[in-house]
């Protein structure tokens, strides 16, 4: 159902979505959903969530409360790359492996981070 709509507003937007062929259903049962970004996650729970299908495209509606979760991993990163971000900067490899891990292994940022 559709927030701030009663049941007769609902019927009429029923009854005008089928003659325009758009179809709308909620989904029953729904415990969470989740978006997944690159560095972070939107954790929706209990959300009521709504399919609309409208000549054979379907479309989600959540309405919820989102918490925003953020992403920590761990990266690997090959020895080799760590002596030479040593030995480029001048530094030991317990500083350069610090600055590789600070900066996500991107060898170029490191570098630039322990030279300034």
């Amino acid at each position: 159902m559709i927030p701030g709509m009663n049941k007769k507003q609902m019927k009429q937007m029923e009854r005008q979505m089928k003659k325009m062929g758009m179809k709308m259903e909620d989904l029953e049962g729904v415990k969470e959903v989740i978006i997944r970004f690159e560095d972070k996650e939107l954790i929706i729970d209990n959300p009521s969530v709504s399919l609309m299908n409208v000549m054979g495209q379907e479309t989600y509606q959540v309405d919820g409360k989102a918490r925003e979760v953020e992403l920590e991993y761990e990266i690997e990163i090959p020895d080799e790359d760590v002596e030479m971000v040593a030995n480029t900067a001048n530094v030991s490899e317990e500083e350069a492996r610090a600055a590789l891990e600070e900066c996500k292994g991107d060898l170029a940022e490191a570098i630039m981070k322990l030279n300034q």
